[in-house]
């Protein structure tokens, strides 16, 4: 990632509101999350994949994307990604979420730091139903 892009990124944190309409919260900075790894999940014209699901990982969210050929629990340190545990938060694709809630294993979001532009993929009141509570 060029200097640029993390400094646009930053900026469009610092900017950016959460589905409640508040400044959009940090997901998490350990480990760091986002498709700009600012710790938001804040999105962008580069990220096809919409990153903006902030989410509490799941022993059972983990298996079923490790599953689906996205393994998200075993590290990568070529890629400086420590490989994530549950409990840890994540910025989650906004439509692999969704097929985690229709598959019955959705973990729970944190709406002050995810990005509305989750509501493109999923109603603001599901979301509210998978909600937990913003303490990390």
């Amino acid at each position: 990632m060029s200097s640029s892009k993390a400094v646009a990124s930053n900026g469009a944190a610092e900017r950016a509101t959460n589905v409640l309409g508040t400044p959009l919260q940090p997901c998490s900075h350990n480990p760091e999350t986002g498709f700009y790894r600012t710790g938001f999940c804040t999105t962008g014209p580069e990220d096809r994949g919409r990153h903006v699901v902030c989410a509490q990982m799941t022993a059972e969210f983990l298996s079923f994307t490790k599953a689906q050929g996205n393994d998200l629990s075993t590290p990568r340190p070529a890629y400086d990604f420590p490989g994530l545990t549950p409990g840890d938060r994540w910025c989650l694709c906004a439509a692999r979420w969704e097929e985690a809630r229709q598959a019955g294993c959705a973990p729970p979001v944190v709406l002050e730091a995810t990005h509305p532009a989750v509501l493109e993929v999923v109603d603001l009141n599901v979301l509210k139903t998978h909600a937990v509570a913003n303490a990390a």
